[in-house]
Order: C-alpha cells, then structure tokens, then sequence
C-alpha cells in the first residue's frame, strides 16, 4: 500500500508540469510566428497528403469557430484553467498527472496568449490555426495538447489514479494514522 505525503507535491513533478508546459508555449507560439509568416488563408499547402494540410486561419471563436463573437468569454476561461492548473500542481505526486497537467497548462497558455497579444486587441485576440485536418477542423499545436491532455485525464480517472499518486477507493494512510 503507498503511503499518502503530507505537506507540499513532489517538487520535481512540480518542475515538471512547468517545464513541459514552458516547451509547448514556446513550440506552439513559434510555430503561430511561421504560419502567420509563410501561409495564406486561400491555400492549403499538402503537408501529410491531403489529410493534414497547412492553412492559415485566425480563429476569433472555440473549435470549428464556435461562438466566435465571445472571445472574452474564451480568455477568461483559459485564465481559469490555467490557474486551476497551477493550482493542483502544487499537489501532484503523480508522474502520469505531472505530464497531463503540463500539456494543458502549456496548451491553454499557448492560446491564452494569442488572446491576449494578437488582433483585434487585448483580451479579444484571434487565436492562429494552421493545421488543417481534412476540411474538418484547423487547429494548432496548443490544441494537440489539449486534447491529448484530456484524453490523458479521461484515463486517469478511467483508471482511478488520481494526482497524489494513490488509487480512488484505496486506504490512505497518513503520518499520524500510520504511527498509530
């Protein structure tokens, strides 16, 4: 049985959620500077044959352009998950749910920040997609690792790990229960 810490999360899984959130940041806003550079939106350049393309588009809504005249309503809350985030980082001890939660902090700051800094102004930013998934959808790397951050959670909790790195339902013992 894994006995529950007490006090602070794990400080390395901590570094963790931040480092690789701090690498999807950087690799989605680099990849938002090239498409904004080097597409269009009339062209769809073949990137995996015909199933992924690259085609710009700025995006003022949620997936598919969903709402796309409440942008503040989305940059409060990607505010607020990335504050919910940081938030359960500081209890994690989990190694699974550290890499989780660095995909969705990174995803949501990613797209965050395009709705901060970018047209038509603070707060009401368009966030840049460019990769365009067979006429479906276009999206963007923050995007990839949102999803792959939620499907992560789904089994997660599928699977009842949950962020100190004990199973749901499994006897917890505490420093003082275990002395007992």
């Amino acid at each position: 049985m894994r006995r529950r810490r007490e006090g602070p999360a794990n400080t390395r899984l901590v570094v963790l959620v931040f480092l690789l959130a701090a690498a999807v940041v950087v690799v989605d806003q680099v990849t938002k500077v090239i498409a904004t550079a080097t597409l269009s939106e009339d062209v769809a350049r073949p990137f995996l044959g015909d199933f992924i393309t690259l085609q710009l588009v700025v995006n003022p809504g949620a997936a598919f352009s969903f709402a796309s005249g409440m942008t503040w309503i989305f940059t409060i809350v990607a505010a607020v998950v990335v504050t919910v985030v940081v938030r359960m980082s500081h209890r994690i001890d989990s190694g699974w749910w550290a890499v989780m939660l660095g995909l969705l902090l990174g995803g949501a700051t990613g797209n965050l920040i395009d709705r901060l800094v970018r047209e038509p102004g603070f707060g009401r930013g368009h966030v840049v997609d460019f990769l365009n998934y067979g006429g479906w959808f276009i999206g963007n790397l923050a995007d990839i690792a949102i999803v792959a951050a939620a499907v992560g959670i789904a089994v997660l909790a599928l699977v009842g790990l949950e962020l100190d790195g004990t199973r749901a339902g499994a006897v917890r013992d505490t420093d003082e229960t275990a002395d007992a």
